[in-house]
């Protein structure tokens, strides 16, 4: 079992509402030259031979797994070694079933892992101006549409804003 430190949080960059499926992602990642390797492939999940994301979150919550826990991920450069990475269906906004099975997630993760950082996409961002922080002008992606830190710190729960209007009464 390969050491695992962070989660990663990333969206499709989807339009908000639109249901995306974890087939259609290993095709953007097949065309994006990402590929699985043979014996993990073979493993699990042989019909996903590009996903780089250990899990999707469709938009009515399923929970999809791409590859397992052992199997590197593709999904962010530099950091995929010791990572999970997760997508979120969407690009700034989502369901309510979303964002419950992403707090489930995580805290499954923390569970099976011990302490993990959990990070979005953008927060693996260089710190170019070396003060600590990645801010908004380093970004080099938006990804995952919300700010991670925050949702964490509000106990998992998220701003209304990142809410689809037709799913807030039901957080």
């Amino acid at each position: 079992m390969r050491l695992i430190k962070r989660l990663v949080i990333h969206c499709s960059a989807s339009p908000n509402g639109r249901a995306v499926s974890i087939a259609d992602i290993d095709r953007w990642h097949r065309e994006r030259g990402f590929k699985r390797q043979a014996a993990a492939r073979k493993a699990f999940r042989p019909e996903l031979g590009s996903i780089g994301y250990h899990y999707v979150i469709e938009l009515d919550g399923t929970l999809r797994a791409g590859r397992l826990a052992d199997e590197v991920g593709a999904h962010a450069a530099g950091h995929n070694a010791d990572s999970i990475g997760v997508c979120i269906v969407g690009t700034d906004a989502f369901t309510a079933g979303q964002w419950k099975t992403l707090a489930k997630v995580v805290a499954e993760m923390q569970g099976r892992f011990g302490p993990l950082a959990v990070l979005g996409h953008r927060d693996l961002s260089p710190d170019k101006d070396g003060d600590g922080k990645v801010e908004q002008h380093e970004w080099l992606k938006t990804c995952p549409g919300f700010d991670v830190a925050a949702w964490l710190a509000a106990g998992m729960k998220p701003d209304s804003k990142h809410v689809l209007p037709n799913h807030k009464a039901a957080l």
